[in-house]
């Protein structure tokens, strides 16, 4: 044996040991005297070339996030009566070729698209230097279509292959990701978000304005709101809103826009006297578990926007934000259950499955900006004041279907509020970033119910928002599909 394989045998040998025993010496694992050592290698994401670690969790991360679309069909569909199924997992998955056409055809350019239709001139920082102008709303026609991802560069590979950035307002850095995947990545959220809002007005209405909706509200509300918060220009994202994966922008959103069709809509024929029996809480327990998986892509896959010190994507922040997710969804189901449990006496399925989305939508905005300490009490006080939110639904008196309101509003925003308590990154948390975490809740919020308000009236008023009564108590599977989801002898 020579000296260089007799080199290479103690080099193995310490790893051995090292594996037995816990210690290794680093030393030994030098190459022989005479063989060249391994040039060291720059990061992709500094290189400006593809990470494929980082594209590779994008893709999964984007795979994830669909799957929450027939997640959500299943939560749903498990608490409505057996006669409204196939119209409940229809109003969730029709946003998907709804979204779907908007968001390619024109949604991501306005929300995402640097070059502006509406911006105002930021001034300069405290050295003198010119701010990027704050923008309200994005427009790039080279991205109507998303023709820019089909173009030749100039240097001849397709734009589709150009890097996105990291999430910096100044001196951004490339990130290794392909923006096409980034494009789409931010479609599923599109799609998934104007879904949610569906819960609250199961049972009663009309396939056909729900469409119309749907389609109206994603570029009304979701779209400008999504460029305030998460474009670099955006003017909340530079007053320093944090929303790490859609607290606002998703679950705010949704909740308030819920809240302002609750106010125009009839109530379901009977309530609340009647019994609205969830027909298949094993379906709804099968839909949560769909949700927290998909929730792991949704929360852990927004390290997409992390500034350049915090690269790559694929990195420790979204493992951060995957830990987080999980303790806090966890962390929530053990706190609505016992609430519900000292309250009725028994802890329930139903809101097991309740307080696992309710922990998921308060951690949602913090996930990669808090500890893991940090994300088990935003967990358990996110169930326990979800489940009170509810609770308070029949005080209220507005006919919450599936209680968007009170899981998704309500969690969302207590969410907002908490990053800005527990944050450790890229701001430590205090009551400045709560005031700015609040400035960014009222502004989202109100502006979603006002415009949601305006539409809900207008289509209302001339298409119908809800079914006649004949209709309702018929099943809206027959009545606005052909369709039964059960054929029972």
């Amino acid at each position: 044996m020579t000296f260089s394989g007799m080199a290479r045998c103690g080099a193995v040998a310490a790893v051995l040991a090292a594996m037995l025993f816990g210690s290794v010496d680093h030393s030994s694992l030098a190459f022989a005297e005479g063989e060249p050592a391994a040039a060291a290698v720059t990061p992709p994401h500094i290189a400006g070339t593809y990470d494929t670690g980082s594209i590779a969790w994008m893709l999964v991360s984007a795979a994830l996030v669909f799957l929450m679309m027939p997640g959500l069909a299943l939560f749903y569909g498990g608490m409505v009566r057996a006669k409204n199924l196939l119209n409940m997992f229809m109003l969730v998955m029709v946003c998907v070729p709804l979204i779907t056409l908007e968001w390619v055809a024109y949604g991501y350019s306005m929300a995402f698209a640097v070059p502006s239709a509406i911006a105002v001139d930021a001034g300069n920082d405290a050295a003198g230097n010119p701010l990027p102008a704050h923008s309200y709303l994005g427009w790039d026609p080279s991205l109507v279509f998303m023709k820019a991802f089909a173009e030749l560069g100039v240097d001849g590979p397709n734009a589709y292959e150009r890097l996105v950035t990291s999430g910096d307002t100044v001196a951004a850095a490339p990130n290794g990701v392909p923006e096409l995947l980034f494009a789409i990545y931010q479609m599923m959220f599109a799609i998934i978000t104007p879904a949610l809002i569906v819960g609250a007005v199961a049972e009663r209405v009309k396939f056909s304005s729900w469409c119309v909706f749907a389609l109206l509200w994603a570029t009304l509300v979701y779209n400008p709101v999504c460029h305030w918060v998460w474009n670099v220009n955006g003017w909340l994202f530079q007053k320093g809103v944090l929303d790490f994966a859609g607290g606002t922008v998703v679950h705010v959103l949704a909740g308030v826009s819920a809240l302002a069709l609750l106010l125009i809509l009839p109530k379901r024929r009977g309530y609340p006297s009647a019994q609205f029996v969830p027909h298949s809480v094993g379906w709804t327990l099968i839909g949560a578990a769909l949700l927290m998986v998909g929730w792991f892509g949704f929360n852990a896959g927004s390290a997409i926007a992390v500034g350049k010190d915090f690269l790559p994507v694929a990195g420790p922040v979204a493992v951060l934000a995957f830990a987080t997710t999980a303790i806090a969804g966890s962390a929530a189901a053990g706190s609505w259950m016992v609430a519900e449990w000292l309250k009725v006496g028994k802890p329930t399925a139903l809101g097991f499955a309740s307080g696992m989305v309710a922990g998921l939508v308060a951690i949602t905005p913090c996930a990669g900006h808090v500890s893991p300490g940090s994300a088990m009490i935003i967990g358990l006080i996110g169930g326990i004041v979800c489940f009170l939110a509810v609770q308070a639904k029949p005080m209220l008196g507005y006919d919450d279907s599936l209680d968007v309101v009170g899981v998704h509003g309500v969690g969302g925003a207590l969410g907002a509020l908490l990053v800005g308590v527990f944050s450790i990154r890229p701001v430590m948390g205090g009551m400045d970033q709560v005031m700015i975490q609040l400035q960014g809740l009222l502004w989202s919020g109100g502006y979603a119910f006002i415009v949601s308000l305006v539409l809900g009236l207008i289509i209302h008023k001339t298409m119908g928002l809800t079914v006649d009564p004949n209709a309702e108590d018929q099943g809206l599977d027959v009545v606005e599909h052909g369709e039964s989801a059960y054929h029972l002898t």
